[in-house]
Formats: structure tokens, sequence, C-alpha cells
């Protein structure tokens, strides 16, 4: 009979949590780098290759491929035959384990699981508890999977109830668009398909644990119905033509796995999940003999692909930008910002509101006039850094106070990752302002821009705390110009045509 021991476990799931906040499954490096060599559009090609050179630079550094390190979520498979030697329950030992990977001294990974979900919101500092799935399984050993779900991509999730009649692809494809850019394409599809609504959403979250196998699969072709299902949801979903981080182009998809379970003969649930450019997931089994260590990739088996900024990007000096430069910048241009940017996102934005409602004004040492706020949440720095990987967040949580920081702050700029809804777009356009997208699953490559780092406000909010960094060439496109045209309407759009019209193949 095995015998499980508690420090094992701990030591174990700590080992995974930070083994996959800096090393991509090699599945997915494989699938990223054969859609930099297929694809056409520029825009998402530079996209492509940043994620790329950011992941081989966190695997050397072991530092965060994405400042959002992730909500874990863990599945577990207990033989029936195991006994422990543990104080602890199993999901103590879990949340153990987790606590250890996210304090860890020379990798500390960002915290950001709020306790009183509906009101407080108070951070829990060191990214427990877990979401933790158990099965009880025959057999003499204990099979954990952990994953590190970022909450762009979370935030996507999808799920209907649709007629027994109803077609799941149609759903599927007229839901994909909704869902914007802000899961940070390319990326998996999760769909789980039966059950109850609870059980489809966890087999399509169980779904992304799988390896990427997409090209295999079309090679060989399909050998069952979901396998069918899978390739016709892959092929018409790239052939939507959004593209990496939503700009166009012919890969928005890398694979699309499918679990099922039987239902109700009057139902037909449909889940949806998607997996961010920052797949993260390991899995091991614990079998009595102590504490399981992943082995490292080799940094060979990474493409040869190295991100530089494009010769025709435009430097602008961020200490003298003026609401006429920011009117002349053109849709899609790519830009490199040198100066000083403020930070600020939900929490920030919130506090800004009530002291403006309240009559009391921005904190001291706070000024947006003519300047550019950025949407990040960084990881704590360690060593000699200035500021750990430092990404952009999701912009469209923004939207609702854009109009209040244009209009009351003096406020020109935005950065932040994927697209603007149609009130900030409005925004934008009546203040001619304009809002700059960087790439989501570039980390720690934008954080290698940033030259200097302080708190300047709300310093409680930890990560969510105003800072004021000041970068040198910092890649940026502008997503939305003064005249309210956006590249993340205007770029699927064109892609979308060309695959239509078979001048190109999508991936």
């Amino acid at each position: 009979m095995t015998i499980i021991r508690q420090d094992d476990v701990i030591e174990s799931v700590a080992d995974a949590l930070q083994y996959i906040s800096y090393f991509h499954p090699m599945d997915y490096i494989r699938a990223l780098g054969r859609a930099y060599e297929l694809e056409q559009s520029p825009a998402a090609k530079d996209a492509i290759a940043q994620i790329l050179t950011n992941s081989r630079m966190c695997a050397e550094g072991l530092r965060p491929i994405c400042q959002d390190t992730g909500l874990v979520v863990v599945f577990v498979k207990v033989g029936m035959n195991v006994r422990w030697d543990a104080t602890m329950s199993l999901e103590e030992m879990i949340n153990e384990g987790v606590r250890r990977a996210y304090m860890h001294p020379e990798n500390r990974l960002r915290a950001s699981i709020v306790a009183d979900p509906a009101f407080s919101r108070k951070n829990t500092r060191d990214n427990t508890p877990a979401v933790i799935h158990t099965q009880i399984v025959p057999g003499d050993h204990v099979e954990i999977a952990v994953a590190a779900k970022g909450g762009g991509s979370e935030n996507k999730s999808k799920f209907v109830m649709l007629n027994p009649s109803d077609d799941i692809v149609d759903w599927v494809v007229k839901t994909v668009p909704q869902m914007g850019a802000g899961w940070c394409p390319p990326g998996m599809l999760g769909i789980g398909i039966g059950g109850s609504a609870e059980k489809a959403m966890l087999l399509a979250k169980e779904a992304l644990m799988e390896p990427i196998d997409m090209a295999e699969l079309k090679a060989r072709g399909p050998r069952t119905r979901i396998e069918e299902l899978r390739i016709e949801i892959y092929d018409k979903v790239n052939a939507l033509g959004i593209g990496a981080q939503g700009l166009g182009g012919l890969s928005t998809v890398l694979d699309v796995k499918i679990h099922d379970y039987p239902t109700h003969a009057a139902s037909k649930p449909v889940a949806m999940i998607p997996n961010c450019a920052a797949t993260r997931h390991a899995h091991f089994v614990l079998t009595g003999e102590g504490p399981v260590y992943l082995e490292r990739p080799k940094l060979d088996d990474w493409p040869k692909v190295e991100w530089t900024a494009s010769p025709s990007a435009r430097r602008v000096n961020l200490d003298t930008l003026t609401p006429e430069e920011v009117a002349s910048w053109k849709p899609g241009e790519r830009l490199l910002l040198n100066g000083k940017m403020l930070t600020g996102r939900d929490a920030a934005h919130k506090r800004i509101q009530d002291l403006l409602a309240s009559g009391q004004g921005l904190p001291e040492g706070v000024d947006f006039r003519n300047r550019v706020i950025y949407y990040v949440g960084p990881v704590d720095p360690v060593r000699d850094e200035v500021v750990g990987p430092a990404g952009p967040t999701t912009a469209t949580r923004m939207d609702k106070f854009t109009d209040m920081m244009l209009e009351k702050t003096g406020l020109i700029a935005m950065v932040g990752k994927a697209e603007r809804g149609p009130v900030a777009i409005e925004s934008i356009k009546k203040h001619k302002a304009a809002y700059l997208m960087a790439v989501g699953g570039a980390a720690y490559l934008v954080s290698k821009a940033i030259k200097n780092s302080r708190v300047v406000a709300f310093e409680d909010l930890g990560m969510e705390a105003i800072y004021e960094f000041e970068v040198q060439d910092m890649p940026v496109t502008v997503a939305v110009d003064a005249t309210g045209e956006s590249v993340h309407h205007t770029g699927p759009l064109v892609w979308r045509e060309k695959i239509a019209k078979k001048e190109v193949e999508p991936a």
C-alpha cells in the first residue's frame, strides 16, 4: 500500500507552480512557432514574435511569463489504495504548496486572489485558496494537474443551454467574436458538452489541460465525431480573422479541445473557456517515493525568434507629450514610449472616481494632465529588478471610467491590452485622446523597458496602487486614434475578408 507524505504533496505543488510560472508547455511553444511561420499579418506576426521572445526570456531568467500569475486550479485523482502520512487535509496541503510557490523569495509571484468577493474584495496576499477538484479512483498513487489561470482569459468564459437540435459550431462561431481579445489570443479553446450546467464548465476547464495536437490531428485525419468537431471549430474560428491579440490575422486558436458527458434528453449544455498566450499547466504523479520535480525544457527547443522594434516605429517623449501630437498618431502605427507614465487599474480608478465625486480631488503628487496611464498590476521585483513582469491588463474593464478620466483629470492617452468598447471609443473620439495597445503575454519583455518605478498613491492596494514608471522604448501600437478608429474592429474585418476570398489560407 502506497503511503503519500504531506510534505511531498506540498513540495510537489509548490515546485510545479514555480515551474509553470516561467516555462510554457513545449506543445504550446511548438504550435505558436508554427503560427509565427504561417502568419501573414504584420501586426499579428509582430505580436507573436513578442510572445515567443518573452517566453524564452522567462525560461532563461526564471521569471513569470505574465504579470497575472493566475488563479490556481488543481485536479486531483486519489487512488483508493493510498494511505496518508499527514496531519493536514488534502486541500490544506495543496494550499500550503500554493502559498510557498507564490511567496518564493527568488521568484515571488503576484497575489491576485481576493476574499469576500461581493464586498470588500480583500487580497489574501498569498494567492490562496486554490480551486480544487478531487476524484477518488482505483489505484495506489495520486495524480495531480495544476494550472494557473489568468483573469483576462477566465473572464471570457461562456456558457449556454442549447436546445438539443441547436448547432454547437454555430454557437461557438457566433460567440468567439463577442469575447473580444481580452483573452490574449492565440490560445486554446476548451469546450465541455453535456452533463449539467456546472459539469459542462468543469469539462471545458479539464479539456484545457490536454496537450496541443491539432497539427498532428489534421495530418492524420479525424477518427471520431469529436475529432471532426474539433477540426471544424478550429477552422471556422481561425477563418474569423481575429488573429493574435485581436489585431487581425490567420491564427486565433492553436487548438480546440472537447470533453463530453451524458446529459438530460431535454438539454444540451455547452461551455467554452479560452486559454491565453500564458498557457500554464503541469501534471505529475505521486507514488510514495518522495516529491516530484519537473524536468526543465531545453532552451534550444524554442523557435529562433527574437523580437526587435520596427525601424519605422515612432519614438514618443512622454514628458513633453501634447494633445496635438496624440492627434497625429495613426491607427496601427507602432510607437516606442520614453519618459514617465502613471499606472492604474480597476481599484485605483474606482478610488479616483470616489475622490473626485466627493470633491477631495486627486491625491497629492498625482497629476494626469497631458499624461499617459498604463493599465497594469506588476509582479513584485526580485534581485536587481526595477519592477517584476508588468504586462498590460484588459482595458475594457476601465471603459466605464474613461470619460471621467479624460474629462476631469487631463489624461490624454491610455495603454492596455485588447479592444475598447463603444462607450470608451466614443469618449476617446470626443476628447481627441488615444488608446495604445501593449501585447498581452509579453510581460517580462515589457518590464525590461521600465527603468524606474515608484509608488505615488494608494500603496495599500498592492499591485493595484498607482505607480510612476519611467520607460525607455516601450513598444505599443495605436489601437484607437483620436478620430475613434479602432484597429480591433478594422483588422479582423480585413483578414476575415482575405480568408473568405482565399487570398490567404488560415492556420
